[in-house]
């Protein structure tokens, strides 16, 4: 599947588009280029022919429109997207992070050695009671119980963390609504 400017679709050292940079780039935006963005969220592996097809354009149109939004960024790579559970990462958990107050050199490794940890799925600075929120996989409860206490709590600055076991998933998409 495709991935899109979607946070979680960066990769480490990615920095995240302002909002001048994502504003300006959907501006340009016409009802094909939208018609291909929303078909490749869905295949990300369609060749050019059928996503030609798909938005009714020739294979040199469609070709040309799809290299332009890669260049512009509006696509920023391709992935697929795993099973956790069938590769052996039976636990999902979202952790609330509180910081120690006052600590910037702190907050700012913290940012750094959270991007390298391979469970964190996401990351997120948030307002309310807590800094940050992380999605998380672990093989099971005491993998995520190591994890937290052995390799999270230990990151510069952390205060303290508080984690919500995911039971069931109700709906997971990296598509973005495109009809804005």
């Amino acid at each position: 599947m495709q991935s899109t400017s979607h946070p979680a679709a960066r990769a480490p050292g990615d920095a995240a588009p302002n909002a001048v940079d994502v504003a300006s780039a959907a501006a340009g935006l016409d009802q094909i280029d939208r018609r291909i963005l929303a078909y490749l969220q869905m295949h990300g592996r369609a060749s050019n022919l059928e996503l030609a097809e798909a938005v009714h354009l020739s294979a040199a149109q469609c070709n040309r429109r799809h290299r332009r939004l890669e260049e512009r960024g509006l696509i920023r790579r391709y992935e697929a997207r795993l099973d956790s559970a069938r590769v052996g990462l039976g636990v999902l958990a979202f952790v609330h992070v509180t910081m120690e107050r006052g600590h910037m050199r702190d907050i700012l490794k913290f940012r750094g050695l959270v991007g390298d940890l391979t469970q964190v799925q996401e990351c997120y600075a948030v307002t309310g009671d807590f800094d940050y929120v992380l999605k998380v996989v672990a093989r099971d409860l005491k993998a995520l119980s190591d994890f937290l206490l052995g390799t999270l709590m230990q990151l510069p600055g952390v205060n303290g963390v508080r984690s919500s076991v995911c039971l069931d998933e109700i709906k997971a998409t990296s598509a973005l609504p495109l009809e804005h």
